[in-house]
């Protein structure tokens, strides 16, 4: 055998997280992962056929749309580029938060996914999760990943359209799980995916056994096997390359894991604590609001636990790859990480200096009303301002913050700077596949 090549140890200093590797995260079948690409950026399984998974999740975008609020379905094109449609079908609501990446979902550690949290592990329905769809939640779900991939399915302005306009959200609006069905027969019913799911699941024998839990599984398969990503300068770093950082981007290290603080939140290999922290982001948007809330107020993590103490916090993002993915924050107020960081140092300052130029918002003029309305509920925004679960030093100088933010940009894999993912060029449905 060759000898193992001679590595330096590392100074003692902040004590780093312990690297990743393939036994953190769930494994894969091809079989099924392939099939979860042709589903992933099939419009199929939206109730107008006109939006995929990818459309809003697009590798190009770090796995994200690349907008601070996006539009959903009705809209047309990808990323900054995309504008709403007209007449009957124009966009009626902008997404209410920013899209999350997708990067390490399949970690087998993550107990909770979404801003608020709203799918979690969890006895309480008897099916092994917490859901909006409670107990009408399909059961024999693998993953919170899977748990996850069926409610974009189910959402009007993500992808299941307005009531009056198609099958599927007229069955959601009945009852949340019924709308399923009609999607997971839609597929089987073509022969490429029908075909593919008897081959590829052991339990399927003939195409009319798929149910919405297996297209759910195979997009989740997908997911982790495309973006899974621990390939990083920071990753060669933990094993033992030392040269993989440059001295300012293992200042940054340093600081992130030391006397910064970043790491009490951005804790562990995947740079979460996987709870709900406040940080008195800029208001603005519609708002993921609660049925007896004003239109555009966004509670966070309250809108799920109905817990007054979890008021305006949301889920602690995970970092890898984060330089790939802005806008940053809930409601992707900020455009760059920079002003993202500084926010953290001095959020009162850095609410103060913002304004509407900093968003990637596509132009909607019947929308502009509510973009901003929030802003005029002067009680309202003092409750989110004074809502805080920031850490950080306050005396960081410009050169510690971008110190920090060439650390960020360390944790990019290479995987996902290349964007290795691949986009087909055609899906079973034989309809657009955005790109």
């Amino acid at each position: 055998m060759p000898a193992a090549q001679a590595t330096e140890p590392r100074p003692a200093g902040p004590i780093f997280p312990p690297a990743l590797s393939a036994k953190d995260f769930v494994p894969v079948d091809p079989a099924k992962a392939e099939l979860g690409r042709l589903l992933f950026y099939d419009k199929i399984l939206s109730g107008n056929r006109n939006i995929s998974c990818g459309t809003c999740h697009s590798p190009r975008f770090g796995t994200t749309d690349g907008l601070s609020l996006g539009l959903g379905e009705g809209g047309h094109g990808l990323g900054p580029d995309r504008r709403s449609g007209a007449g009957q079908d124009r966009i009626q609501k902008r997404i209410p938060r920013n899209a999350p990446a997708l990067w390490n979902l399949g970690a087998v550690s993550i107990d909770v996914v979404m801003h608020d949290g709203r799918i979690s592990r969890d006895p309480i329905f008897g099916n092994g999760f917490n859901t909006p769809a409670e107990e009408w939640l399909p059961r024999g779900l693998s993953s919170v990943l899977v748990a996850q991939a069926l409610f974009p399915m189910t959402s009007s302005f993500e992808m299941a359209g307005n009531v009056g306009e198609n099958q599927v959200i007229g069955a959601v609006r009945d009852r949340i799980d019924l709308g399923w069905p009609i999607l997971a027969k839609r597929v089987r019913s073509l022969p490429q995916y029908g075909d593919g799911f008897v081959a590829a699941f052991d339990h399927i024998s003939r195409p009319e056994d798929v149910e919405i839990q297996d297209i759910a599984e195979a997009l989740a398969q997908f997911m982790v096997q495309d973006f899974t990503s621990y390939d990083s300068p920071f990753d060669a770093y933990l094993a033992g390359d030392t040269s993989a950082l440059t001295a300012q981007q293992k200042n940054g290290a340093d600081l992130f894991f030391g006397t910064a603080g970043c790491s009490s939140c951005h804790a562990g290999p995947l740079f979460s604590d996987q709870r709900f922290h406040a940080l008195g982001l800029p208001a603005f948007g519609p708002g993921r609001a609660r049925r007896f809330d004003p239109y555009a107020r966004d509670v966070g993590r309250l809108g799920e636990s109905d817990d007054l103490a979890d008021a305006y916090r949301f889920r602690t993002p995970m970092l890898r790859n984060v330089a790939l993915t802005a806008p940053y924050g809930h409601n992707g107020a900020y455009p760059t990480l920079e002003r993202m960081v500084r926010h953290h140092l001095d959020p009162d300052a850095a609410r103060a200096a913002w304004s509407p130029d900093d968003l990637v918002l596509p132009d909607v003029p019947w929308l502009a009303a509510v973009d901003f309305v929030i802003q005029q509920d002067r009680l309202e925004m003092e409750r989110q301002s004074r809502a805080r679960d920031i850490f950080l030093r306050t005396d960081l100088s410009d050169g510690d913050i971008s110190a920090l933010v060439a650390f960020l940009h360390a944790l990019t894999g290479a995987a996902a700077q290349q964007q290795h993912s691949v986009i087909p060029r055609e899906v079973p449905s034989g309809l657009p596949v955005d790109r």
